[in-house]
């Protein structure tokens, strides 16, 4: 996939997002919203704004970045749409002016960062933007390579009597990226989602927040707290500054 960048997933899957993703467990605005304490919180890849509204709606100031004008479009498209700032661009960058009380990034969009030089000038530049008490939240999945067969997997999603989704990738263990697509066939044809993202184990993520002033303040298995065990298959990790 020489031709994808930071706006291709989102740009091609934007029209179908919400179909596939768009649920939302109140646990998880529960959780943001007691973190950000009724101040200012950005969501990094916010896409059509399936955490980010809830948020809003709440009454919170949020921000948002996503590299994807058709994610963003279809976000304002939305009620309440205006109450959420989108700002276009890599979410690496964190380009955006003042500070927040909360700093998110979730369903795995942290991996979207394709190399580790940009995970970590990521957890640097989020560093810059919290306020003093301010957090980091990262919510990502727990890499398993046994998903994989020889490098390569494949599985089946939503099989129904006229339509079905597939996920076919390949896994490069030193580079720690996955290269894949989503695949959907219906009765009017076939639609290709490509995906690309470069895995980091939670050690990975703490050292990480070291090296940009930051440390691990909690981590559970889900947004209902569970305890995070060798058994959990994602993690939602809170960061602090380390003085």
């Amino acid at each position: 996939m020489d031709d994808y960048d930071a706006s291709t997933y989102g740009e091609r899957l934007a029209e179908i997002y919400d179909e596939q993703h768009g649920y939302m467990d109140e646990s998880e605005t529960d959780f943001l919203a007691e973190l950000a304490r009724g101040g200012r919180a950005l969501e990094l890849g916010v896409g059509t704004g399936r955490v980010a509204l809830p948020l809003a709606a709440r009454g919170l100031e949020v921000h948002g970045i996503d590299a994807s004008p058709a994610m963003i479009e279809r976000l304002h498209a939305k009620p309440g749409g205006e109450r959420v700032t989108a700002h276009a661009g890599d979410f690496a960058d964190v380009a955006v002016e003042g500070t927040f009380s909360l700093v998110y990034v979730v369903f795995n969009t942290f991996f979207a960062l394709l190399s580790q030089d940009e995970q970590v000038r990521c957890f640097q530049n989020v560093a810059e933007r919290l306020t003093p008490d301010g957090v980091f939240l990262v919510e990502a999945f727990v890499p398993d390579p046994s998903l994989y067969n020889h490098g390569h997997m494949f599985r089946t999603f939503n099989i129904k009597t006229d339509s079905i989704s597939l996920h076919a990738a390949q896994l490069d263990t030193v580079a720690q990226t996955a290269t894949g697509q989503q695949i959907f066939i219906t009765e009017r044809g076939v639609r290709l989602y490509p995906v690309k993202l470069r895995y980091a184990w939670p050690s990975e993520l703490d050292l990480m927040a070291r090296l940009a002033g930051l440390r691990l303040r909690e981590r559970h298995g889900d947004w209902r707290r569970e305890p995070f065990t060798a058994r959990s298959e994602k993690h939602v990790s809170v960061y602090e500054r380390a003085i």
